[in-house]
């Protein structure tokens, strides 16, 4: 029977993840230069549309339609029909107690949040439509199979082969959008002057307004993610919680060090370092488990954002790879090591199985080898309608003006 309680959870769940795609866009609008940050939000808008639009015709039948191979679902519910409305008030067939539609719903906002995050990498030069088209691919080619793949029935790296666990999207969602961010920001090079012009943050209260509604959002994008009502959700929401304030004062614990002060971007920055950490991980690991997940991940993207991208030379604009492909690896890693068969029914490492730590690092280098293959081919396709960078000219001039011949500041007339 369909259980009320849980329905109503898991679709004001669904309204949390949602806020996360348009509070993203704040985020990254505030982070990049004041001549794109109309692009840097529209990035984050459109995928709202055609995120949407792609879920319901090919997106939940790709991914939870059936099992093909372990790799992909079906094709039996293009557009979600196939359905009778006894299937649809009969939540057996997706193994809880809501409805098919309200679980599609739920799994729906996952598929708009997780492409968004990759066009932080490519802020600041990328034509936009040619990003159109490339998420449109990537979502296909990538997001869906890797959905099935994980979380689907008989997929590959969960109940069908691998047994690794993901309880809300390490691999599926920030290892793959973190790692397709890294090879699309290789694929455009860097921007222009990068090793020359100074790349200040040009609007910090976006910034914080952008974490507030990540922060907000993800509380339904972990809980929500025990499909449930129950225990498991308010454990979930707990680590969730712990783990972001954790990364917060450790944040800021790190800025104090280097520059003897601390600042609202690097807060703001170690929240989201810490819920990405923690989201593997956030129906499987102790509560104290959690705190550390936090304290630890935060000097861990740090390093990779300060230190490996200017080493590597690598032009990851709004850090995507550094925050969410590092912290997706980190946590998923640290699920293998502190899951606790009580909370959840996988032990970890330090639980008894040693056997789950190579299971989630297969997992992670199968999804990290399937994100790079995608991403190659969708932009190898993508190509074929166009050029992927915008001109010089329209990157000097921004690419609010050049692509959407809007401003964010009209009256702003001064230099940028």
């Amino acid at each position: 029977m369909v259980n009320a309680g849980d329905t109503g959870f898991i679709i004001v769940s669904a309204v949390l993840v949602f806020i996360m795609t348009p509070g993203l866009g704040f985020f990254y609008g505030g982070l990049g230069r004041r001549k794109n940050v109309v692009n840097n939000m529209m990035a984050s808008v459109f995928i709202t549309g055609l995120g949407i639009v792609l879920w319901v015709l090919l997106g939940y039948t790709m991914a939870f339609g059936g099992n093909t191979g372990g790799i992909i679902g079906s094709f039996d519910h293009v557009g979600l029909s196939g359905y009778t409305m006894s299937d649809l008030l009969d939540p057996e067939a997706e193994g809880g107690s809501i409805p098919i539609f309200v679980f599609a719903a739920f799994q729906m906002m996952f598929a708009l949040i997780t492409p968004a995050i990759l066009t932080g990498s490519a802020a600041g030069r990328m034509n936009f439509k040619s990003l159109f088209i490339f998420i449109g691919l990537w979502s296909i080619v990538v997001y869906y199979p890797l959905a099935h793949m994980v979380w689907g029935e008989g997929g590959l790296l969960g109940t069908g082969w691998l047994n690794s666990v993901d309880f809300a999207g390490g691999n599926v969602v920030h290892i793959s959008s973190g790692v397709s961010g890294l090879v699309l920001c290789l694929l455009l090079g860097r921007r222009q002057s990068y090793d020359r012009v100074s790349y200040r943050i040009h609007n910090i209260p976006f910034v914080m307004l952008g974490m507030a509604l990540l922060w907000f959002g993800w509380f339904g994008f972990n809980a929500g993610s025990a499909l449930a009502a129950n225990d498991l959700a308010g454990h979930a929401f707990m680590t969730t919680a712990a783990s972001a304030a954790a990364a917060l004062l450790s944040w800021m614990f790190i800025d104090m060090l280097r520059q003897g002060k601390p600042t609202l971007i690097g807060a703001c920055t170690g929240v989201v370092a810490g819920l990405v950490g923690i989201t593997p991980a956030a129906g499987f690991v102790p509560v104290w488990a959690a705190l550390l997940i936090g304290f630890l991940v935060s000097p861990i993207c740090y390093g990779g954002i300060t230190v490996v991208k200017k080493l590597l030379k690598i032009d990851d604009a709004l850090d995507a790879f550094g925050c969410h492909g590092i912290g997706g690896i980190f946590g998923g890693l640290m699920t293998g090591l502190f899951a606790d068969a009580a909370i959840n029914g996988t032990n970890g490492l330090f639980f008894g199985d040693p056997a789950q730590l190579g299971r989630q690092a297969l997992a992670i280098v199968i999804t990290i080898l399937f994100a790079i293959a995608g991403t190659l081919i969708c932009a190898g396709i993508t190509r074929a309608f166009g050029p992927l960078r915008v001109s010089k000219r329209d990157e000097v001039i921004g690419l609010d003006m050049s692509q959407h011949g809007e401003s964010a500041y009209p009256s702003f007339n001064g230099l940028d």
